[in-house]
């Protein structure tokens, strides 16, 4: 039977350095094989601290944008960690396919609905083959109940289409503080919104 890939996700810590050093220390004590920061994890564009101590976790590292932070300081900190971008990219680790996409429908990042939908699309189309898929989002889908936490932050119709199209095995998302922890389901997808505390999950 084949090793399960053991993942740690988190986010939307934006900028609290003690928090990334104690999140990182989590991971490597916990053993788990990649980390995966989804969004939201630096403020103002000060990147100092945060990505550094996940990286010298020396675990697998991935990143996507969230609404606080552009593509291109992700993208920043990819090339001073050597850490990999999931927004609008894939990875592969044994049965186990990863996509993704960045920012949200709204902010400094926003994408229209389209855009969400198809830069999921370009990473899918890559690991589709694969048994197990994980989507990688910043944002949560429409017509959850993670949505109804929030008066402001609306869910994405984008991600809901790519969810019931590409059929995943798991979401990761934020965005939506207050609905940090809640899992639920769309259709035979697993939906976590893993919050600045984070979610160990093995698949």
């Amino acid at each position: 039977m084949p090793k399960k890939l053991k993942i740690f996700a988190t986010g939307d810590f934006h900028g609290d350095r003690t928090l990334a050093e104690n999140l990182a220390e989590r991971a490597t004590k916990e053993e788990v094989d990649i980390i995966i920061l989804n969004g939201d994890i630096v403020e103002e564009n000060k990147i100092e601290g945060i990505v550094g101590p996940f990286a010298r976790t020396k675990k697998s590292v991935f990143l996507i944008p969230g609404n606080h932070e552009s593509i291109a300081t992700i993208n920043a900190l990819v090339d001073m960690y050597g850490s990999r971008s999931l927004h609008g990219y894939y990875a592969r680790y044994g049965d186990v396919g990863l996509f993704g996409c960045g920012g949200a429908n709204c902010g400094m990042t926003s994408l229209s609905e389209d855009e969400i939908f198809e830069t999921l699309k370009k990473g899918f189309e890559k690991i589709k083959d694969l048994p197990k898929k994980v989507m990688v989002t910043h944002t949560h889908p429409a017509g959850t109940v993670m949505e109804k936490f929030s008066s402001f932050v609306r869910g994405s119709e984008g991600l809901r289409k790519a969810i019931e199209t590409f059929k995943p095995d798991v979401l990761i998302c934020g965005h939506v503080h207050e609905a940090e922890g809640i899992e639920e389901r769309i259709g035979s997808t697993l939906v976590m919104n893993v919050g600045k505390k984070g979610k160990i999950f093995e698949i």
